[in-house]
């Protein structure tokens, strides 16, 4: 039977407004301006351009595309930004339009759902954690309040240095308890991962390894966020990697959520003494824009503990390794430590200031070996043009923060390590100067930077002060093998192992 003569009329015209939107949607795509590139095979796009430091690869491609380049990453574009100019356009002049973060594996499976203040999505919740962060949990009080914590387990890590009696040391080992514990009593409100401690529920080897998982899962290029419909396949292993490690947060998280709870039900002059109490006292406000709930609370708490335990060490032991491989600098910071603090005491926080030169040892090392090779990554929220080209909505951002700061334009011999760069220079580190960016910078920049900030200078400080550092007697300085591993952070490839000799009069070290 013969179809109806309307139908062929309707097929040509469905037909006609396909073939009209089709050459519509060429025309408008082949006149946007996109970034330029390398050509992109199917399905996996570039991804053979990527090794396993992908700041290094994206590095050597900008060397050829320029400081504002577009990938195509699986199914996905991502624009990479790699000069001070291009940082300041995305970080500055359209941070709202680069607020958001994408939709990973990572941010599903090992922060509550994208409950976190790193992987949240832009708008109210995200917004309202921001400024719990900035009010409430890091605000100038609340630090200053828990000085007296930083100062005691600055002390802990002295005598253990001390009773190493200039035997070979893993320095991060020692870096990682003392970071470690100050974000515990001051997150937690005790040192929950001591081995003697009655309720610890976990070990602390075991828990510094969750944290470099995490790190590690949280940075990695995992296909299945790129190509979505292989996803399910987990052809890396790192998805179940992210559940098996969520459970054992989650474990550790409601163990502590309950002690807290249980205290704040049976105390009858109840106050917040630390960060979990802020946070659990604010879930219970009602004036909440979006109500606070314990997986979030959980999340939060978790960034707390990993994002103030990770930055710090990875520092101060890049900071060290530095000053191995270059002993006259260590000999200039010495001698600014006995003219401002003296050889009778310690150094505490509000010396910071008096030192100029340590300091700037903090940032050239910040500069050298970032603690975020590449700043977590944006998402654009809407169409947006860059330096001249179009950035399309949905396009992944990219800042390279490892190229930045090795430009040869921006410093002189930028891979020298060389604190002398910024002795005297209006240069910090709190997202202003875009030649420096170590917490990021704009709407999305770490909320908790003037903690881990007070944490590695003082810790650097104290260091340099009380030991004489020296390598293993079989070591010299150019076998220092200077590797990273990527991820989230940027941690030394091989753990550094050090001999540490008390510099000061002995009775210093009875803490």
């Amino acid at each position: 039977m013969e179809a109806p003569i309307w139908v062929s009329y309707a097929a040509l015209w469905l037909a006609t407004v396909a073939l009209l939107l089709l050459l519509s949607t060429n025309r408008r795509r082949r006149k946007l301006n996109l970034p330029p590139g390398p050509r992109s095979w199917p399905i996996i796009g570039n991804f053979n351009l990527v090794g396993s430091l992908p700041h290094r690869s994206f590095h050597n491609l900008s060397q050829k595309y320029g400081p504002l380049m577009m990938l195509r990453l699986g199914s996905h574009r991502v624009v990479v930004a790699t000069s001070v100019e291009t940082a300041s356009l995305i970080l500055k002049t359209h941070d709202l339009s680069f607020a958001s973060r994408p939709r990973t594996a990572a941010g599903k499976h090992t922060t509550y759902n994208y409950s976190d203040i790193t992987w949240s999505p832009y708008g109210p919740y995200w917004r309202q954690a921001r400024k719990m962060c900035l009010t409430e949990l890091f605000s100038v009080k609340r630090l200053e309040s828990f000085e007296y914590i930083r100062t005691e387990e600055m002390n802990s890590l002295i005598k253990q240095l001390f009773s190493s009696n200039g035997k070979q040391i893993a320095l991060k080992d020692h870096l990682s308890n003392v970071s470690l514990n100050v974000i515990s009593r001051m997150v937690l409100g005790k040192r929950y991962l001591d081995e003697g401690e009655e309720n610890s529920i976990i070990r602390p080897e075991e828990f510094k390894k969750m944290l470099d998982e995490l790190f590690l899962l949280n940075g990695v290029l995992n296909i299945g966020d790129w190509i979505p419909y292989i996803g399910f396949l987990d052809l890396q292993g790192f998805v179940k990697r992210m559940k098996d490690l969520a459970k054992k947060f989650d474990r550790f998280m409601e163990h502590v959520l309950n002690e807290h709870n249980k205290r704040r039900a049976t105390s009858e002059e109840w106050v917040a003494r630390d960060m979990v109490d802020v946070l659990l006292e604010l879930a219970d406000d009602p004036n909440l824009e979006v109500k606070l709930e314990r997986h979030g609370v959980k999340a939060f708490t978790q960034d707390l503990i990993a994002g103030g335990t990770e930055s710090s060490a990875v520092t101060v032991e890049w900071a060290i390794s530095e000053l191995l491989k270059n002993p006259g600098i260590i000999d200039k910071a010495t001698k600014e430590l006995d003219l401002v603090v003296g050889r009778r005491r310690w150094v505490q926080e509000k010396d910071i200031p008096s030192l100029p030169y340590v300091r700037a040892i903090v940032k050239e090392t910040m500069r050298l070996h970032p603690v975020a090779p590449m700043l977590v990554p944006r998402i654009a929220r809407e169409d947006a043009q860059i330096a001249g080209y179009d950035i399309p909505k949905d396009t992944r951002v990219l800042v390279n923060t490892w190229t930045i700061q090795r430009d040869a334009t921006v410093y002189e011999n930028p891979e020298v390590f060389s604190p002398e760069r910024f002795v005297g220079k209006n240069i910090d580190v709190l997202g202003r100067h875009y030649e420096l960016l170590p917490f990021g910078s704009g709407r999305r920049m770490c909320p908790g930077y003037s903690l881990g900030l007070k944490v590695i200078e003082s810790s650097l400080a104290n260091l340099l002060h009380g030991f004489s550092w020296k390598l293993p007697a079989e070591m010299k300085a150019d076998d220092l093998d200077m590797e990273e591993i990527f991820g989230l952070s940027n941690p030394r490839k091989v753990p550094l192992v050090v001999v540490a000799e008390p510099r000061l009069p002995r009775n210093l070290y009875d803490l």
